[in-house]
């Protein structure tokens, strides 16, 4: 397999000193110790922010708006992209990333040392009752697009990259880019979340219920979990989201297990919410999700928001399929992992005929091979 470019090397280096082993026989390593640690961004908790956030808030729409930083797709990316669905089923890529990416028209900024640490696909079906949403391992090795720079300038396409690498040379058009390379899907909106605004916002909505089938201990994010029912406030929420260790292999695989069962709780919980039962709770928690997400500039405003959440809402838990891009060990480096290509194909196929994913698709994948710690709810 070909070398990573220097770009790829530098975004893998910046995360830190914990690369995920994904293979039985992990690689030992030298790497530099670096000054922190780069904290895990969730995108997935975008859906959530989105129903939670939108709810019924129809007043101070102006200092709303403010809040939403925008980055435009469709000026990025040009013509050159897969077709429109037009049976009324929607794609959303759903990023996490260390860095608030939208300025308010413009393709990005703040992208320098920034990464897509977490992707998630979500596809609502032309009846918006259901939803498939598929996760792409951050260390997962694509064919990366040529892509324009967020500050003028072109990004040089590679064979062999590392798929978070996108985000970093190019911003979200170009991971949006990469996604339509790899899946023939167009995606019609994008949403990021921020993971500052994260924290407090699982604050204020007083915690995500949650059942541990087993103890979690993971000394790198901080989180200890006994066995059994939670309700995880915002400091814990995040420890669990980033945690790896404590979990399956080590690996980003089962840290994506991790994120897929606390979405479900997340959507869950979002459901309980009476934005006429307190109208100052729910501004705050719509002036808060405004501030944690950015979104292509065709979504970047309260009113389309809303428009988005009442749509999503009546998807609920049991109707969303959750799986991961299928996936094998890279058997030149542990570190990393490659497509299934025919197994992929069947994945991004039904999304692009808005199918229900089969499960045939995902049964030979190391991704799904085992099954989560955590579920939604006690």
């Amino acid at each position: 397999m070909p070398h990573e470019s220097g770009d790829e090397q530098q975004a893998h280096m910046a995360d830190g000193p914990a690369a995920p082993a994904y293979g039985p026989a992990r690689v030992r390593r030298s790497r530099r110790k670096p000054r922190k640690k780069t904290l895990r961004y969730v995108a997935w908790g975008a859906l959530g922010v989105v129903l939670i956030g939108g709810g019924g808030v129809a007043y101070a729409w102006q200092h709303l708006n403010g809040n939403i930083q925008g980055t435009d797709v469709n000026a990025a990316l040009g013509h050159d992209r897969p077709s429109q669905q037009k049976n009324g089923s929607m794609n959303i890529l759903l990023l996490g990333s260390d860095s608030r990416a939208g300025t308010h028209g413009k393709f990005g900024s703040g992208v320098s040392g920034a990464r897509a640490d977490t992707a998630m696909v979500l596809h609502v079906d032309k009846t918006h009752k259901r939803a498939s949403v598929v996760s792409i391992p951050r260390d997962t090795m694509v064919e990366r697009p040529q892509c324009a720079k967020p500050h003028g300038g072109e990004a040089a396409g590679a064979q062999q990259a590392m798929f978070n690498s996108s985000y970093q040379v190019g911003g979200p058009a170009c991971t949006v880019k990469t996604v339509e390379k790899m899946s023939g899907v167009r995606m019609d909106h994008y949403l990021e979340v921020d993971f500052k605004g994260f924290q407090k916002l699982i604050d204020e909505l007083g915690g995500v219920d949650i059942t541990t089938r087993k103890a979690i201990h993971d000394p790198n994010s901080g989180l200890a979990l006994s066995a059994g029912k939670h309700t995880l406030k915002g400091k814990q929420a995040l420890e669990l989201v980033r945690t790896r260790h404590g979990v399956g292999d080590g690996s980003d695989l089962g840290r994506i297990q991790l994120q897929q069962a606390f979405i479900k709780a997340l959507i869950h919980r979002a459901d309980t919410v009476d934005p006429l039962g307190s109208p100052a709770k729910s501004y705050d928690l719509a002036d808060t999700a405004t501030k944690t997400i950015s979104a292509d500039s065709e979504l970047a405003s309260a009113d389309k928001l809303l428009g988005l959440a009442k749509e999503l809402k009546g998807i609920s838990p049991d109707r969303t399929n959750m799986v991961t891009m299928p996936v094998t060990y890279d058997a030149q480096d542990s570190g990393r992992v490659l497509p299934l290509d025919k197994a992929s194909h069947k994945v991004w196929s039904a999304l692009r005929h808005d199918r229900p994913i089969p499960k045939s698709a995902t049964q030979d994948s190391v991704g799904d091979r085992t099954d989560s710690p955590v579920t939604a709810g006690t």
